[in-house]
């Protein structure tokens, strides 16, 4: 749903991509600051299907070329979140960026969702790794 006549409704750029372009719905132009975040709203709202959520990624190309990127991806969007999608970007390059309205600015892929059920035990099953944290397998 736009929430804006002027946001963009996600799309896929070519028919292959796995992800939905997400586009920067703004007023005016937006400059983020080397080292600076900010939420950079969409304009529009998704209902997404029981049982999925939508992941936001970073774009590739931005993160190459100006260092910009989504800073907790993937972001998780509920499929009972009703409110306006927005991105959390931040720049980790060593310019300025500027972000204009209508810029695509990450990407959003739905993928379905394990529902497990919590249950609390007083031993766990052994495996090969154990308890062994990162870099533990030796790569």
């Amino acid at each position: 749903m736009k929430l804006r006549p002027e946001a963009t409704i996600p799309s896929r750029a070519t028919a292959g991509a796995a992800g939905l372009d997400l586009c920067a719905c703004l007023e005016a132009p937006l400059t983020l600051a080397a080292r600076e975040r900010t939420l950079v709203p969409t304009g529009i709202a998704i209902a997404l299907p029981v049982g999925h959520e939508g992941q936001v990624r970073p774009r590739s190309g931005l993160a190459a070329k100006h260092g910009v990127t989504v800073l907790n991806a993937p972001g998780t969007i509920d499929e009972d979140y009703r409110g306006e999608v927005k991105v959390i970007l931040v720049n980790l390059g060593s310019e300025p960026f500027v972000i204009g309205h209508g810029e695509r600015i990450a990407q959003l892929v739905v993928a379905p969702v394990g529902k497990v059920a919590v249950e609390l035990v007083e031993q766990l099953d052994d495996t090969a790794r154990g308890g062994g944290g990162f870099g533990s397998t030796g790569r």
